[in-house]
């Protein structure tokens, strides 16, 4: 399947908790629940027939921006959030001390 990160398009869906990226007919979500001025990210799923094409990058990256947009301490409890924070160390200020020394490298 060719997939093309340019063209999706990932949404903040408030009510469900998650944001969301429709590709080919199939949703791949990042799951999180909010609790005062912290965001906890609990899971992240893309579809097998997607997995691979950096979906699940992006819909962390764009959870993360409208994180910090929002002023939002965000809680990597899903391992994919945090591996992406592992791996893009930007993000990693937005994290709760609690979980930061976790997040990084060395």
């Amino acid at each position: 399947m060719d997939v093309s990160l340019d063209a999706i398009t990932v949404r903040n869906n408030e009510e469900a908790q998650r944001y969301e990226a429709e590709v080919a007919g199939q949703l791949a979500i990042t799951q999180y629940q909010r609790a005062g001025d912290s965001i906890i990210f609990t899971h992240t799923e893309v579809p097998a027939a997607l997995e691979g094409h950096g979906i699940a990058a992006k819909l962390a990256r764009m959870a993360l921006d409208d994180a910090a947009a929002h002023g939002l301490t965000v809680v990597p409890l899903c391992p994919y959030v945090a591996s992406y924070i592992r791996r893009h160390q930007e993000y990693l200020p937005l994290v709760d001390p609690a979980y930061r020394q976790k997040l990084t490298r060395g």
